[in-house]
């Protein structure tokens, strides 16, 4: 594993050790917006290290990012040298993506700096693609896809669009939970289908192991290799767990269906089995990237 890329990106380390990213200045941003910018999302820098190696990712790379949330792995990207596209359905997201691009220039290599990147909502993706530029290199969809039915924030109904605007040949990463018998948090994301099965509004379930393969093939790429990487996730104490837990998305239709309340009541007492004696919250995660190819 490559050392952590995420050192010089604004970021502090919180009660576990674990790198956070320091408090955001955007206003009128929710809660969850926040929590997930500033617990949740560094869980998985693992895999977008992992992911960055593999494939190279370096100076000149022409990078699109379905699903980029609050653009932790654009910045990641960018320090390599890549030049960054971000996408997503989350426009409050998109807001702190923006500050963390806009902070400071992002070192590049030859001790240049790299442009800012450029960040667009889900709808105006074709905005990433014109006369005059290049097809991008490579398109990241790290968001986990799988496990939630309707969750609206997953980038896996953007691949069709996205999917022309890259060259051929270039790799897709699709990313996913791994076996549920090595991810702690299934039995905390479990809570999210039991909830919702009252009411039956959207359900979750375990990951498959072929759901990232059948992601590809609806889009028409050819899948070429995987891998898995460790992304434990970890908390300074019970209630950022709970609301890194709450901020990823997987307990929306929970929340729809009982109340807020309710839900963290309930995730609380899930994860209350991975409490350490020193109040941190540790639980170990396997996540599964697919690489395809576009055709």
């Amino acid at each position: 594993m490559t050392r952590t890329l995420v050192d010089d990106h604004r970021l502090h380390r919180d009660e576990t050790g674990r790198r956070a990213p320091a408090a955001s200045a955007v206003k009128d941003v929710s809660p969850r917006a926040r929590d997930w910018a500033e617990i949740q999302e560094r869980m998985l820098v693992p895999l977008y290290e992992a992911v960055y190696e593999r494939l190279e990712i370096r100076e000149g790379t022409r990078l699109l990012a379905l699903g980029c949330g609050s653009g932790l792995s654009l910045l990641m990207a960018a320090t390599l040298g890549a030049q960054v596209t971000g996408v997503d359905s989350d426009q409050e997201l998109l807001a702190l993506a923006d500050e963390r691009l806009h902070a400071e220039p992002v070192p590049a290599g030859r001790g240049e700096a790299a442009g800012p990147g450029t960040l667009l909502p889900a709808d105006r993706m074709g905005d990433a693609s014109g006369p005059g530029r290049a097809p991008y290199d490579v398109i990241t969809a790290f968001r986990p896809i799988g496990p939630v039915a309707g969750n609206t924030r997953s980038p896996a109904p953007a691949l069709r669009g996205a999917v022309p605007l890259a060259r051929r040949g270039a790799p897709v990463v699709l990313a996913g939970w791994g076996p549920p018998e090595r991810c702690a948090s299934a039995g905390v994301m479990g809570v999210a289908g039991r909830l919702t099965d009252r009411l039956r509004k959207g359900t979750w379930r375990p990951a498959h192991r072929d759901d990232l393969e059948d992601v590809a093939a609806r889009a028409g790429l050819r899948p070429d290799g995987s891998g898995r990487v460790a992304c434990p996730f970890g908390y300074a104490d019970m209630a950022s767990a709970v609301r890194g837990m709450l901020s990823t998305g997987v307990f929306d239709g929970a929340v729809r269906a009982t109340d807020r309340r309710q839900v963290e009541k309930e995730v609380g007492e899930a994860l209350h089995p991975h409490l350490r004696k020193d109040g941190t919250v540790w639980m170990p995660n396997v996540f599964r990237y697919l690489i395809a190819r576009v055709p």
